[in-house]
C-alpha cells in the first residue's frame, strides 16, 4: 500500500478490488469513486468506509451534547495555549476522534490494523475536501502504529495532554448479530483482548488524563483505579487523571 498520506483514490478512477487486498473474514478492500471501503465478499453487508461528512456525525455535531455529557466531559476542555493534543490510541472507525477534534483537540490517531489505517487516512483526506467537515478533519492525522510501542517512544515534547482509549468491547452473549460496522471489526480483527499494557503506557504517556470508553456494566481495565467515571446511557468513561 502507498504511504498514509496517500490514501485517497482519483475520483476518476473506476471500481477495482486489488488482488493483494483479498482480508481474512471473507473481507475485501476495494476503491471505487466514493474512497475505499471495505467489503463482504459475499455481498452480505453493505460496504463499510469511513466517512466524516456523513449525516449521523453531522447530526451529533449540531446537537451538540458531546461538549458537555459523556465524551467532552470526560476529555476536558482543551487548552489552546498548551497545542491541545490528543492521541486516540485505538484508531479504529474515528468517529470518536473525529467529534473529540470538532471539540477542539488536535487529534493523533493510532491504528494497529493497515486496513483501518487505510480506511482512516482515506476518510480523512475526503473529509478535508468537504466544506462542513474540512475545518475539524484538518485537526486529525492517522498513523499505522502499535500503540504502546508508539506511546512509550514518544518524546518529552511530544507528549499528549490527553490519550483516549476505546478498545473494542467484549462479544454479547445474546444470539443476536451486532451491528454492521461491529461485524466487519470482528471478522477482520477477531475478539483479541485489548493489550494488558495499553492503559500503563496511556497512563506514563498522558501529561493530564487518560480517557477510556468502556460499556457501562463493564469492569474497568486491569491496573490502576479510574480516578472518577462519567456515565452516559449504555457507555462509561473512566478517568485517570495523569498530570503532577
Amino acid at each position: 500500500m502507498p504511504g498514509m498520506h496517500d490514501a485517497s483514490c482519483s475520483a476518476t478512477e473506476p471500481a477495482r478490488l486489488h488482488p493483494d487486498a483479498v482480508l481474512p473474514g471473507g473481507l475485501l478492500l476495494a476503491c471505487d469513486a466514493a474512497g475505499w471501503s471495505l467489503q463482504d465478499v459475499q455481498g452480505a453487508l453493505a460496504p463499510l468506509r469511513v466517512d466524516f461528512a456523513s449525516g449521523a456525525l453531522t447530526y451529533r455535531r449540531a446537537r451538540g451534547g458531546d461538549r458537555h455529557q459523556g465524551l467532552g466531559r470526560a476529555a476536558g476542555k482543551p487548552d489552546p495555549a498548551d497545542a491541545a493534543t490528543l492521541i486516540d490510541a485505538t484508531g479504529g472507525l474515528g468517529k470518536d476522534a473525529f467529534i473529540l477534534a470538532h471539540l477542539g483537540w488536535q487529534v493523533t490517531l493510532l491504528e494497529r490494523s493497515p486496513v483501518l489505517a487505510w480506511l482512516l487516512a482515506d476518510g480523512v483526506a475526503r473529509g478535508r475536501a468537504d466544506d462542513s467537515a474540512g475545518p475539524v478533519c484538518q485537526r486529525m492525522r492517522v498513523l499505522h502504529r502499535e500503540a504502546v510501542d508508539c506511546l512509550d517512544h514518544l518524546p518529552a515534547t511530544a507528549r499528549p495532554q490527553v490519550v483516549y482509549l476505546d478498545p473494542m468491547y467484549p462479544p454479547h452473549r445474546s444470539s443476536a448479530l451486532p451491528g454492521r460496522e461491529m461485524q466487519y471489526l470482528r471478522r477482520l480483527l477477531g475478539d483479541d483482548p485489548p493489550d494488558s499494557q495499553l492503559l500503563a503506557a496511556a497512563c506514563r504517556t498522558a501529561r493530564g488524563r487518560v480517557v477510556v470508553k468502556r460499556p457501562a456494566g463493564a469492569p474497568p481495565l486491569p491496573g490502576p483505579s479510574p480516578s472518577h467515571a462519567i456515565r452516559l446511557g449504555q457507555t462509561r468513561f473512566d478517568v485517570y487523571l495523569t498530570s503532577r
